[in-house]
């Protein structure tokens, strides 16, 4: 079956909290805004920065559905042979394929056509851990879903059209090793190595990814002697934040047919934006500063607008153009 990818079961939510991650403040700030916004987002580090437990932990501050999502995610999974169509859904779904999943298991195929895990993914998150491990084709095959939020299948006799409005959850070490400028350990790498392993995640599927974050280790005395529970905000408390921010713009996007800041087309961006003229005027000098591509630019936009929905700011100001872009680290660095 095309979508047989061993699906991995997320751990139950009351088991998780995003507190249980010791550290990565920036890295659980940017979390907070995928979740808000329904952004892209790839963690970038060495091994052991709790890269994956942090990134499983979106579905402990994720909002609930609503009815018609809910709706849309029951008639998608009632067409997925394997599965108990009987079963109803109340939660976002979160979908982790194994990296050795095949182009019609990612994009769905088949005879008669099957949704595949990026339309599975519909309405919540899917989860690449890894990302370079996938298969060249299938990480290129998610450039559509990502840009449109559907998957086209097209055969000799016949048209599909898949919903595949997901959010992008990814993972990836910086190198084969995993040590690539971390100070502490020597990266083995040869630099054609590097390279090659760069390579394998394309300049316009990352593009496509609205957030890139790194994530370093924390400190050693963190781990060994951690602080009190209280010291890290628990799930409950973000999710607040989240729901609140989903709140504002749905409501502010109600009049354009859209309810995320992710899912605003670019033809929309100067009205359901709302910038200050200090905030575009610092967009102008990044862009200039960092070589951005339309895309990037209008990415940057859309975090920006959700980080003055989780401050309940009616307008987008300077200080959330440049945490937006402190996102962008790969157009950062150049690559």
């Amino acid at each position: 079956h095309p979508a047989d990818t061993g699906q991995e079961k997320p751990e139950h939510k009351a088991h998780i909290d995003i507190s249980d991650v010791t550290g990565q403040a920036a890295a659980k700030r940017a979390l907070e805004i995928a979740a808000a916004g329904g952004h892209n987002l790839i963690f970038i580090g060495p091994p052991g920065t709790g890269k994956t437990m942090l990134a499983r932990r979106i579905t402990t501050i994720l909002p609930s559905p609503d009815e018609r999502e809910l709706i849309e995610i029951n008639e998608i999974h009632s067409l997925y042979r394997g599965e108990d169509s009987a079963h109803i859904i109340t939660e976002r779904p979160f979908r982790a394929p194994h990296h050795s999943v095949s182009y019609a298991g990612m994009i769905g195929g088949g005879n008669p056509p099957c949704p595949g895990e990026t339309t599975l993914a519909h309405n919540g998150v899917l989860f690449l851990d890894e990302f370079p491990e996938f298969r060249r084709d299938v990480i290129e095959a998610l450039r559509q879903p990502l840009e449109s939020g559907k998957v086209v299948i097209t055969r000799s006799r016949f048209c599909f059209t898949f919903p595949a409005h997901f959010s992008l959850i990814a993972t990836t070490n910086p190198c084969g090793c995993g040590n690539f400028g971390y100070p502490e350990k020597l990266c083995t790498c040869l630099h054609t190595d590097i390279v090659r392993y760069r390579k394998k995640l394309s300049g316009p599927v990352m593009d496509r990814i609205d957030m890139q974050v790194e994530m370093l280790p924390p400190p050693r005395l963190d781990i060994i002697l951690p602080g009190p529970p209280k010291e890290y905000e628990d799930s409950g408390t973000v999710r607040k934040r989240v729901e609140t921010a989903r709140k504002v713009q749905k409501k502010r996007l109600e009049a354009f047919m859209i309810s995320t800041n992710a899912s605003i087309p670019s033809n929309l961006l100067e009205d359901a934006i709302r910038i200050t003229h200090e905030g575009r005027r610092l967009l102008i000098e990044a862009s200039e500063k960092l070589h951005l591509t339309a895309r990037a630019i209008h990415r940057i936009m859309k975090i920006a607008r959700t980080i003055a929905d989780l401050e309940e700011e009616e307008r987008v100001l300077p200080n959330h153009v440049a945490e937006a872009t402190h996102y962008r680290l790969l157009d950062q660095r150049g690559r």
